[in-house]
């Protein structure tokens, strides 16, 4: 490239893309320096620099790697064959209750999406509809792949904010939710002791589990079929030991090819033109009161199952029951040490945790069936 090309490149670069340069190099840094999720926000933001530099999605290199895995939803099906692969299930076989507040953990969605069409009533220059709520609402799963996958179905032109802002929040677990847990906690609910001390989980239990996970999903929620597919497909090799090679693959090689090829593609959609609106900051706003609703949610009904079981309980599973996997149940212990150094509930907060990753799965499954049922 000569001189004048150059110069007339820059000639034609627009306020917000020179904004939207600004942010890339912002994600970076925060991937760096911060090692805020850098595995995705490091490729995320070299997308949007190079999207507004006129390598969009829709051009060159960039299009084929979006249509070859966002466009056919297969980037966020092999992300979840390594998530797959990474999961124990056993702590949730030892204690099956927790599945209720992998359920709890799933309410912020939902009422993100009553209320994105809310607001799509009152302000309809936004130009949103059912889709667009529904997309909005998975972010507070706090789940990337998932939230791609649904949005990259109903929403597709949301996809850039909708990514950037679900692994945003996943990176600031250990900042959003020690607060609200706190606040809806007392220093003796945080001291409970849960003894782990569950039944015995037998091989046979965990090869027969994402087997059957599987069927009863793909009934239930069919829309939720290829990704609780893949998942179960990573778990299954993992727990099987037969296949240790395709295990390693998918826990290594597979999950950080596709991340990465993931997040140049989502960057590749963030151009000023369709980034700089009042949407997008709805659309980061909305996401974060999905995400303190789920919180919310999972503690309350932490408290619950509390009362009933006379204060077996620790209230601060509850917030376990999204589906960042393993982060959430990580602070969760980490905050009952603070006021106890003698008080494990790390594997009750994992057997919450991996059912919130099944959970958020079904509520994708269940918003795609919804939006396709009503429009």
């Amino acid at each position: 490239m000569n001189l004048g090309n150059i110069v007339e490149s820059f000639y034609h670069l627009s306020w917000q893309n020179a904004v939207m340069l600004v942010i890339g190099f912002v994600l970076i840094a925060l991937a760096i320096i911060k090692e805020y999720e850098p595995t995705l926000l490091l490729p995320i933001g070299f997308g949007c620099v190079l999207a507004n530099l006129g390598m969009d999605s829709g051009v060159g290199f960039m299009k084929v790697i979006y249509d070859a895995g966002i466009s056919t939803e297969l980037f966020p099906l092999l992300i979840f064959i390594g998530v797959g692969a990474m999961i124990d299930f056993r702590p949730l076989l030892a204690m099956p209750k927790m599945v209720i507040l992998g359920a709890a953990g799933q309410f912020g969605i939902y009422g993100t999406l009553i209320l994105g069409c809310l607001l799509a009533k009152l302000f309809p220059q936004l130009g949103w509809g059912l889709s667009e709520a529904a997309s909005i609402g998975t972010i507070g799963a706090i789940d990337g792949p998932t939230a791609i996958y649904v949005a990259s179905q109903i929403a597709p032109h949301m996809l850039g904010p909708i990514a950037v802002a679900a692994y945003s929040y996943m990176s600031l677990i250990p900042i959003i939710q020690p607060p609200i847990m706190k606040a809806l906690t007392s220093k003796k609910d945080r001291q409970i002791h849960m003894e782990y001390a569950p039944r015995e989980v037998s091989h046979r239990a965990v090869i027969v589990f994402p087997m059957l996970v599987t069927i009863a999903i793909s009934i239930i929620s069919p829309d939720a079929a290829p990704l609780i597919a893949a998942l179960m497909l990573g778990n299954l090799m993992k727990e099987s030991g037969v296949v240790d090679r395709l295990d390693k693959a998918a826990q290594n090689e597979i999950i950080n090819v596709s991340t990465l090829f993931l997040g140049l593609a989502v960057g590749g959609t963030m151009t000023g033109e369709s980034f700089l609106n009042w949407g997008v900051l709805f659309i980061m706003a909305l996401g974060l009161l999905a995400f303190v609703l789920d919180t919310v949610a999972g503690v309350l009904f932490g408290q619950l199952m509390k009362i009933i079981t006379g204060g077996k309980i620790n209230p601060l599973i509850g917030a376990c029951g999204i589906s960042a996997f393993p982060m959430a149940g990580r602070i969760a212990a980490q905050i009952a040490l603070e006021d106890d150094p003698d008080n494990f509930i790390l594997m009750h907060a994992m057997g919450a945790n991996t059912s919130g990753q099944l959970g958020s799965v079904v509520a994708g499954g269940v918003l795609l069936a919804l939006v396709k049922t009503f429009i």
